[in-house]
């Protein structure tokens, strides 16, 4: 079987999701066209032109189905290059252009770019959304979004694109599920695995810090995530300000030493106002780390109300407040020897092998009946 995988703003995550496809789907041919994250309103409207000028020839090859991320203006691709009309196509969607906190430094996505979305999951035969938040964030958002159409607003598309998506979780990697027993006598290790941007909200981890300060509980954070050209200036505070209580401060590429931080680590922490799945929360309890995690977002469907604390996002300090109170509730587990409740095992890819390849076939079925 012949596959045509197009990414055309491969940022890591979307990296790490294509690479896992092509090991652990290998009974598949997989020919991958990817484009550099970067310059994103250009990559957004132009990838179209560029696999079309630089590609031609790799994208009229026979193939039996392509999967294109969301950032693949598919609708347009397809004019340029009518065979791929006649490929059963899905596009999955990482994030959607609609759920994306206010920020200053970050600008919300264009009108351009929502619609373009909307084309490409209206070119697909099926579309589907690594978790239900993302799907109902997107068929709500692209609902307001032709709400706000002077006339002529085609509003029941949205129903049209509910019916042909599903659910279909990027995988946990099996390394991740290689658990060490924990050394209670430690202090308190916590990990920050995000990366270093607003969406990310790391002045509520700041404020949760000043006050975990104030507990008797002796704790050690190792902060993860993945850091670029600018980052938060509350990061040189963060370092500041906590730098005998702070660990290995790195982006970790080499999977292993990264997995062996995480399986010697008690709680990892989101503060993020943005997230559309949470892979790195996931990877890291699928390490053993328990998650202290808040109540929004697509947490509220992995994870129990226990290891989620209250969320205000509108009041970063209150919020704080009920975070440092799950960290120290979550200490008291470790303490105790307590093992959370914990298995995640559902979305690792022995698991999750047979959901991709039945999610192919029909594919491909469904567009043959059509």
């Amino acid at each position: 079987m012949k596959a045509l995988l197009l990414s055309a703003y491969d940022a890591s995550s979307h990296r790490y999701w294509r690479e896992s496809l092509r090991e652990n789907l290998n009974n598949i041919h997989w020919t991958q066209l990817i484009l550099p994250p970067r310059f994103f309103n250009w990559r957004i409207r132009g990838n179209p032109l560029s696999w079309f000028a630089e590609q031609y020839t790799t994208l009229n090859q026979p193939y039996d189905f392509i999967i294109a991320t969301s950032m693949v203006d598919l609708a347009t691709l397809r004019g340029l290059v009518p065979t791929l009309t006649s490929i059963p196509t899905l596009v999955y969607f990482h994030e959607n252009q609609f759920a994306y906190p206010d920020s200053p430094q970050q600008p919300k996505p264009s009108i351009d770019a929502q619609i373009t979305s909307l084309y490409s999951a209206l070119a697909a035969d099926h579309i589907a959304f690594n978790s239900i938040y993302n799907q109902q964030t997107f068929l709500t958002g692209g609902q307001q979004l032709l709400q706000k159409m002077p006339d002529h607003a085609p509003l029941e598309i949205i129903s049209q694109l509910e019916k042909k998506s599903s659910i279909l979780p990027v995988p946990i990697a099996s390394a991740f599920f290689q658990q060490r027993p924990k050394n209670n006598t430690e202090p308190l290790t916590l990990v920050w695995n995000h990366r270093w941007e607003f969406d990310k909200a790391p002045e509520r981890l700041y404020l949760t810090l000043k006050k975990l300060e104030k507990s008797t509980i002796k704790f050690r954070l190792h902060l993860l995530g993945e850091r670029f050209r600018k980052s938060p200036l509350i990061f040189e505070k963060i370092q500041t300000e906590f730098a005998g209580s702070l660990g290995i401060i790195d982006y970790i590429e080499d999977l292993s030493h990264y997995q062996n931080v995480l399986a010697n680590a008690d709680i990892v922490i989101s503060t993020s106002l943005h997230e559309f799945q949470g892979l790195s929360i996931l990877n890291a309890v699928a390490s053993g780390c328990m998650p202290a995690v808040p109540d929004r977002l697509s947490y509220c469907e992995l994870f129990d109300k226990h290891f989620r604390y209250a969320s205000y996002p509108d009041n970063p300090e209150k919020e704080a407040a009920a975070l440092c109170r799950l960290l120290l509730t979550l200490a008291q587990k470790k303490q105790q020897s307590l093992k959370p409740n914990l298995n995640l095992t559902e979305l690792a890819w022995p698991k999750m092998r047979p959901k991709y390849q039945s999610c192919f076939k029909q594919l491909i079925v469904h567009h043959a009946q059509n």
